[in-house]
């Protein structure tokens, strides 16, 4: 394990500034697909955690100071942005890919010069391979450079293009949607509990529940509507279920909080110095 970088030093294919659980997802689904751990560094402030990440991945160079980088890979919490990006600039860097919470292309590119820029918004799932990630162009990005982003974050999920100004939306929606997901299996189990189920058995089912209904959507390809109504016979227990829910209006719930994600992340964006925010990453890395 090294603990410093030096400038003198030849360029490394990338650098993770920050070595957290997203940080740290990366790196292990890049390794999966074959890339060299040679070509890899990780800068990380945190001792212990430095020690974990040579653990885990041998061989890969753990570094407590930035480090010359072809691509700069910008995984800290979002207040820590800019001043790591400031010095890793001082030692070289050639294209930075941010899933940093809250700080737009503008506000990186203010720091970095005329370095292309990319900005992703992957969530939690990334951390089993099945994210779903967005990736923006800044403004001295160009094809290539989405490509290498999308190369990189293909490791941990699906990545898909949006235009900045999209990215409130995708943070409301897929960054902070798995919460949304558990937050139905919280009640869910719960709702089993107070029927009587033995709280192990309620929480087996509803997760094999929400298992197999997600497999559903993905491998059919069937509208969310459409499955639904499949299993929702006339009179049944499910469109008595179904029925509470829209008495309750369970869509303008859902809007609504959708909507409050939305403006927390574009709070966050203005807070950090940019007009466009991305949603919540775990551990704020």
């Amino acid at each position: 394990m090294s603990d410093s970088g030096s400038g003198t030093d030849v360029p490394v294919e990338l650098l993770f500034l920050g070595g957290g659980r997203m940080g740290g997802a990366l790196i292990g689904g890049l390794l999966g697909q074959g890339h060299p751990v040679e070509s890899i560094a990780v800068v990380e402030r945190e001792t212990d955690r430095r020690a974990e990440l040579t653990s885990t991945f041998p061989g890969l160079r753990v570094e407590s100071t930035p480090v010359p980088a072809r691509t700069v890979v910008v995984c800290t919490k979002p207040g820590d942005v800019l001043a790591a990006l400031g010095e890793a600039a001082t030692v070289g860097l050639e294209r930075v890919v941010s899933i940093a919470a809250g700080v737009s292309t503008a506000a990186i590119e203010a720091v970095v010069g005329s370095v292309p820029v990319v900005r992703a918004m992957p969530n939690t799932p990334a951390l089993l391979g099945e994210a779903a990630t967005a990736v923006a162009a800044g403004s001295q990005a160009g094809p290539a450079d989405l490509e290498r982003a999308e190369a990189l974050l293909a490791g941990v999920g699906t990545v898909v293009r949006v235009d900045e100004s999209a990215m409130d939306a995708v943070t409301a929606v897929s960054g902070s949607g798995p919460a949304y997901v558990y937050l139905l299996a919280e009640h869910l189990a719960a709702a089993g509990e107070a029927l009587g189920l033995p709280d192990e058995l309620a929480d087996a089912l509803v997760r094999q529940t929400i298992l197999g209904a997600a497999r559903m959507l993905v491998e059919t390809g069937d509208a969310a509507a459409s499955l639904r109504a499949a299993v929702t016979s006339p009179g049944g227990t499910t469109a008595a279920a179904v029925a509470a829910f829209e008495d309750a209006e369970f869509d303008v719930m859902v809007r609504r909080a959708v909507e409050a994600a939305a403006r927390r992340s574009a709070e966050l964006g203005a807070e950090f110095g940019g007009d466009a925010a991305a949603g919540p990453m775990p551990d704020g890395r």
